[in-house]
């Protein structure tokens, strides 16, 4: 796996108050980073940016065993995605601005935190719909944006972010030419995105959806 740089994040501080220990527990260290580098124009027939790479049914690796993931970069200097099916704990929004130390007054409603990979797994992603936009906003491909503004947290919070959201802890990376041998070992198969199999609410079928959508080679 190949690990990437990421700037523009933030990292929570403990609370002084009673924080949920669940929520606490899964975003100890969690920091969102700058959405990565998008392939050219000139090079997008020969990457797979904006896609949903699916496991197939005879992935071994545990980490990746019935797995959905959303490609954020794939281009000459490896690939980087975010599993978007399997969410590992909830809790209110509140919480969680008050563990990174923001402003929490008038924020409600609660955020799921999903295993985003198994690289970096102390950063956080924030994937989401572009019906929300900020200057650190990066719209990968076909209305699906990535966002790397605390602010966007808040915006949640408060009843005015994004309509659809995914935050993701930690992420899956491919060196050069990895992600390619892996599809060819047929590892791995790709499907066009769907922003109901990114963020839709059914998480435990999404595979079985992803994997219903498969072609099959004659």
């Amino acid at each position: 796996m190949q690990r990437e740089r990421g700037d523009s994040g933030f990292l929570p501080r403990r609370p002084s108050g009673s924080v949920s220990v669940t929520v606490w527990a899964a975003v100890l260290v969690c920091s969102l980073i700058a959405a990565p580098y998008r392939a050219r124009a000139d090079e997008a027939g020969r990457y797979l940016t904006g896609q949903l790479l699916v496991a197939a049914p005879e992935m071994a690796d545990p980490n990746f065993v019935r797995t959905v993931i959303f490609v954020v970069k794939h281009d000459g200097g490896g690939a980087m995605g975010l599993v978007v099916n399997r969410p590992v704990a909830k809790g209110p929004v509140k919480d969680l601005l008050e563990s990174l130390g923001l402003e929490v007054k008038g924020a409600s409603g609660e955020i799921i935190l999903h295993y985003g990979g198994p690289v970096e797994p102390a950063r956080g992603f924030m994937l989401h719909s572009d019906d929300y936009v900020l200057d650190s906003t990066t719209v990968v491909e076909k209305g699906i944006a990535l966002t790397s503004d605390a602010e966007v947290l808040r915006a949640i919070g408060q009843g005015r972010g994004p309509r659809r959201k995914l935050f993701a802890l930690g992420y899956a990376g491919w060196a050069p030419g990895q992600l390619e041998a892996e599809i060819k070992a047929k590892a791995w198969f790709t499907i066009p995105a769907e922003q109901d199999l990114i963020f839709g609410p059914a998480f435990e079928g999404k595979w079985e959806r992803a994997l219903e959508k498969r072609k099959i080679e004659l």
